[in-house]
């Protein structure tokens, strides 16, 4: 089998490394992938947005199922261009895509069905949201309707902060045309729990929860980055409260979506919040998240090709999906300066026996050379029968691994160690 998967980060990295398990897969092709992904899958120097270049090659080298990792490819319709010349896909339709691809979408989706989330105003009008603001409840949560490299969402703790961020977005166009439509919502309290599920519009598989570490430092301080570590599974997220988010959220999502003739056929991500009310819906995602993914993945003992063919052709009902009762930790190694301004070209040492626990999101390849190319650089991986021990054994390879300028949290997964604690 040809397998093409679209994307070129640690999120795509922890796919192509559990997709080559199969038997049946000969060759892999990552478009772009990175340097770090070479000893893993061909990487094709072709974007994860040119649907038509990434359309033209999957004829041409006679792909037999491709795996479209990211948001943009999957909101601009790389399924339909795909599945339109007969190559079999997994990931949404850009009609099912939307449910990431449009906040005031989705809010508006969960309102129409009753699925719990908080209460929320959409605007088109900057004059018009400002003056809402004036009485809003403070803090409130201020998100761009489209897109946004995961930065579409501010938190504003003062009045003044959140007429700064509407104005941002909707006059200065800082998100560009992401920001003509914003959604300001209320602040929700509790702790947050990713839940990623296998979903084929009829039946839903949740895999096991995470916990981000969204904050560019100890101690959870610092801007807002594209995640700095995760563990799995998340110790808020009980048997009890996933029965509740199954039957109020995960369920009737699934129906909505098919209600809205919008069938959603791959990975449904969603961002929980475990209020003193129940579970609510911060967010969607039409994929699998990044680095959730590098957590997860490492605990499924099914096939990931098989489930995903699953997914694509309906059965999913028929799949077993098993996951491994075990813990997982992912610590993220990034340029020093990351989320802001960083240098890169420096030179990356992986010691040999550690590659496998490694999935590589910002690196090139130069004469032979592994170079650091991007702000979040790589995640280290390790999973054991207990959380501590997964913890453990990901900051002791961190500690073997080199470059110049490398950063990173020493506190992964100690929240969740001690939400652990406070349980038993």
């Amino acid at each position: 089998m040809k397998v093409m998967v679209i994307g070129g980060g640690g999120r795509e990295h922890a796919i192509i490394k559990k997709i080559k398990e199969n038997q049946s897969v000969k060759t892999i092709y990552a478009l772009p992938g990175n340097g770090g992904m070479a000893s893993d899958a061909v990487c094709v120097d072709i974007g994860a947005k040119d649907i038509p270049a990434i359309v033209e090659f999957a004829v041409l080298n006679k792909i037999d199922y491709a795996i479209v990792a990211p948001d943009d490819p999957l909101v601009l319709g790389c399924v339909d261009a795909l599945e339109e010349k007969g190559i079999p896909c997994f990931g949404p339709r850009a009609n099912a895509a939307i449910i990431e691809g449009s906040k005031v979408f989705s809010k508006n989706l969960m309102k129409r069905y009753g699925i719990p989330t908080a209460r929320y105003e959409v605007f088109d009008d900057l004059s018009n949201a400002l003056e809402y603001l004036k009485t809003a409840p403070i803090p409130t949560v201020i998100k761009a309707d489209g897109l946004a490299l995961g930065k579409g969402v501010i938190i504003a703790t003062t009045r003044e902060e959140a007429f700064d961020a509407v104005t941002a977005m909707m006059q200065d166009k800082v998100f560009g045309k992401s920001g003509d439509h914003i959604v300001i919502e209320e602040f929700l309290e509790g702790p947050e729990v990713s839940v990623l599920a296998f979903t084929d519009g009829k039946v839903c598989v949740p895999m096991v929860s995470s916990m981000d570490h969204k904050r560019a430092f100890d101690g959870d301080l610092g801007l807002n980055t594209g995640g700095m570590g995760t563990v799995a599974p998340n110790p808020y997220y009980t048997e009890d409260i996933a029965k509740v988010c199954y039957e109020t959220i995960f369920m009737p999502t699934v129906r909505a979506m098919n209600q809205e003739g919008r069938t959603f056929k791959g990975c449904l991500y969603f961002g929980l919040m475990l209020t003193a009310n129940g579970p609510k819906v911060i967010e969607y995602n039409c994929r699998f998240g990044d680095p959730e993914t590098q957590v997860v993945l490492p605990l499924l003992e099914s096939d990931l090709l098989t489930v995903m063919q699953a997914v694509t052709n309906g059965t999913l009902a028929e799949c077993n999906v098993k996951f491994k009762d075990e813990a997982a930790c992912c610590v993220i190694m990034a340029s020093n300066g990351y989320p802001s301004s960083y240098e890169k070209g420096f030179e990356i040492s992986i010691p040999e026996d550690l590659a496998e626990s490694v999935y590589v999101a910002g690196a090139t390849l130069k004469d032979g050379k592994l170079l650091t190319n991007g702000g979040r650089v790589l995640g280290v991986t390790s999973t054991d029968k207990t959380l501590c021990g997964a913890i453990e054994k990901s900051y002791a390879k961190v500690r073997r691994i080199e470059f110049k300028n490398a950063f990173y949290r020493r506190d992964i997964g100690q929240r969740a160690l001690q939400a652990s604690k406070k349980g038993e």
